[in-house]
């Protein structure tokens, strides 16, 4: 058996090395680092792929969001929804940009943000909502763009997870994540389900004048060179991290299949198990991608299955450790810890296993029986 890892990037780089490294050889001889021929064409690519009329690239994840943020000219003070089981980068940047961020609690299926809880936490400063696709699957959008247009506000979709997965609105045909709202962010972080070789990052939108802005903003501000029409920032996203996306990319559908395959794998191994809770899906097999496979481990056994799992040499991450609402950083007397019971239980519970294109079926088996044998 090979040895596990929790990302498999070399094994992936494998698959697609001649593409990439073709592309790395003319960016090299053309010496077009920054807005090259793969940036413009990874950008057509991806609004194709994704069904979205503007794909606007940057340096990463977090400069995405807060972009997304200056384009709709959210002013200090404005109040912005998120929950509080994620990463520390959505609510990052809505304090850097001097808004007040605003957490909210969690469905304990999806790990996704509450609908009920958004409703709950709206008052007449609110200007947002940033739902965040946990895990590779869509937060509730049928229920979030509702609230949005009753009370006149922005949705911002936080889709660094779950890049491809599908979601199917109620009224609609399916639409791919980070479609849905107003506009949305992602990273191409190297571990997600479609990562570059450094940082990266997008932002997507269907509304033309915002898409405007927004590519003023990602370039200092400027249209025309030397003429700063708005207040901008420095994020471009280089054409070698766009000529690997490129590569990647025509793979996506390919590689988020093979995560599917593992996670039924997974599921199937732990079906029964009363420690256990395999991940929830809400729809089809189409609607999850998983960008990391979640389980939730009750009767407090999490840490010591954690222990177990490291002195066998197991990778493995525990996504979220700290709701962001205990965070030095966003300590805030307006939270109460009744009203974050989901998360609280949750940073007890969640444990993620290796998740990548490159599962081989003995390492699954090791993973699972290692894990039951554990909790019996």
């Amino acid at each position: 058996m090979k040895k596990i890892q929790m990302v498999d990037l070399k094994g992936q780089y494998e698959g697609i090395k001649n593409e990439v490294n073709q592309g790395m050889q003319e960016i090299l001889e053309e010496t077009s680092f920054i807005n090259g021929p793969h940036v413009h064409a990874f950008q057509k690519e991806l609004e194709y792929y994704l069904g979205v009329k503007h794909v606007i690239p940057c340096a990463n994840g977090t400069d995405a969001l807060q972009i997304a943020m200056m384009g709709l000219g959210l002013k200090p003070g404005d109040e912005v929804i998120t929950a509080d089981f994620t990463f520390a980068a959505t609510v990052e940047v809505i304090a850097l940009l001097q808004l007040t961020p605003v957490l909210v609690d969690v469905d304990p299926e999806t790990f996704n943000i509450d609908p009920e809880e958004i409703k709950k936490a709206i008052t007449p400063n609110t200007k947002a909502i940033v739902p965040v696709h946990l895990f590779g699957q869509t937060a509730n959008m049928d229920a979030i763009m509702e609230i949005a247009k009753e009370h006149d506000l922005y949705v911002i979709e936080d889709n660094a997870q779950a890049i491809g997965a599908d979601y199917h609105s109620k009224n609609e045909e399916p639409r791919k994540a980070g479609t849905i709202g107003d506009v949305a962010a992602t990273s191409f972080f190297p571990s997600k389900n479609l990562g570059c070789y450094g940082d990266g990052g997008a932002i997507f939108t269907n509304n033309d004048e915002l898409a405007h802005t927004i590519r003023g903003i990602v370039n200092h501000g400027m249209y025309e060179r030397y003429h700063h029409d708005v207040v901008g920032v420095n994020s471009r996203l280089d054409s070698f991290q766009a000529a690997v996306l490129r590569a990647k990319l025509k793979n996506l559908d390919i590689y988020n299949e093979a995560r599917k395959e593992a996670a039924l794998k997974y599921s199937n191994a732990f079906h029964g198990n009363e420690h256990i809770q395999t991940p929830v899906r809400t729809g089809d097999c189409d609607t999850h991608v998983y960008h990391q496979y979640t389980l939730k481990i009750r009767n407090g056994k999490r840490d010591a299955l954690a222990k177990h799992l490291q002195d066998r040499g197991i990778p493995f991450g525990i996504y979220y450790p700290i709701p962001l609402h205990r965070q030095k950083a966003y300590l805030d007397e307006r939270y109460k810890e009744e009203d974050f019971t989901v998360t609280n239980q949750l940073v007890q519970e969640v444990i993620s296993l290796p998740m990548h294109t490159e599962l081989e079926d003995d390492q699954i088996k090791h993973i699972t029986d290692t894990i039951i044998d554990f909790l019996k």
